[in-house]
């Protein structure tokens, strides 16, 4: 990258707090696509892994930041350890004297929780850790981070969840401790709006759909390329998504100098994409958590037309 970056966010700020991966890289990487300085944090470094033991670190992620137009700076970050992320701000602080963009992306449960097992038998040491990892990071990190982001006016918290409040209300989410998380992360969003709306900024839960992650990939033996190859074993992933599409919807919202008009809501990338006109890289606009409630969740075929 050559000369200052341009775009919406020129000049604004972001933490994307779980960028190593999935959700937070595609908003990191849009974030930057749009001209912010971006922040990556996570535990897998190109030094060390973390106990996921993928090949994706925060120095990627950094370098797609730049590579689309804005500066990305990796700083390996443990979100349980306050001591840590109070030395992250600290140095946001020093070098920007300000935060514009606050996403609490972290996560880093996929290895953790145990399909429809009830908590009697989920294994509890495991369901713990998913707990600490999922909230705990969250809460540590807007701690030591919203301080910062409320020097000035107009600032955007972002707690990445998975499903909407409407949706996690009424359905049981895979077992007890993913339900829980995920849904503590929604709450979350709601109190933080409580807190930071009066003072100036916005907080708010987002979700995307049905993500087409590395680790999903991974499972479903394709790559990003051939996809729906995936189709003939889960024809439900038709309605799947890109990374960049929740980081669009980012974007999208720190852009909008009225979205607080969203504080303290839940809201999901298909949704903001009939909102704002954004599309996934393929030029579609996948709206997956309407799929799941009209077509998926009632067994019809699977059918994206309307949907995408």
């Amino acid at each position: 990258m050559t000369g200052s970056p341009k775009g919406p966010l020129a000049g604004r700020v972001a933490l994307v707090a779980g960028a190593t991966r999935g959700a937070g890289r595609g908003i990191a990487v849009e974030l930057g696509a749009a001209g912010a300085t971006v922040y990556v944090t996570g535990r897998s470094t190109r030094a060390r892994r973390s106990e996921y033991d993928r090949p994706e670190t925060i120095e990627d992620t950094a370098d797609l930041v730049t590579e689309a137009g804005g500066h990305g700076v990796a700083v390996p970050t443990d979100h349980l350890d306050p001591a840590q992320v109070a030395t992250l701000v600290d140095r946001i602080a020093s070098e920007h004297a300000r935060l514009d963009i606050l996403v609490n992306d972290i996560w880093g449960g996929e290895n953790l929780f145990e399909w429809d097992r009830p908590v009697w038998e989920h294994d509890l040491d495991n369901g713990l850790r998913l707990l600490r990892l999922a909230v705990e990071t969250h809460v540590v990190t807007s701690h030591h981070a919203l301080p910062l982001l409320l020097r000035r006016p107009g600032g955007l918290v972002v707690e990445v969840t998975d499903g909407t409040d409407a949706y996690n209300r009424a359905h049981y989410r895979n077992s007890f401790f993913y339900d829980l998380a995920k849904a503590s992360v929604l709450r979350m969003a709601f109190s933080l709006g409580h807190e930071v709306g009066p003072r100036g900024a916005t907080a708010l839960a987002l979700t995307p759909g049905w993500l087409r992650s590395e680790i999903m990939l991974d499972h479903f033996g394709v790559r990003e390329e051939n996809w729906r190859d995936a189709l003939d074993r889960v024809p439900h992933f038709a309605i799947s998504e890109t990374p960049r599409y929740v980081g669009r919807a980012v974007t999208a919202l720190a852009a909008d100098p009225n979205a607080a008009r969203f504080n303290g809501q839940s809201l999901s990338s298909g949704g903001l994409a009939q909102e704002y006109g954004f599309t996934d890289l393929d030029g579609s606009r996948p709206d997956a958590w309407r799929y799941l409630v009209e077509v998926q969740d009632p067994d019809k075929p699977a059918d994206v037309t309307g949907y995408r």
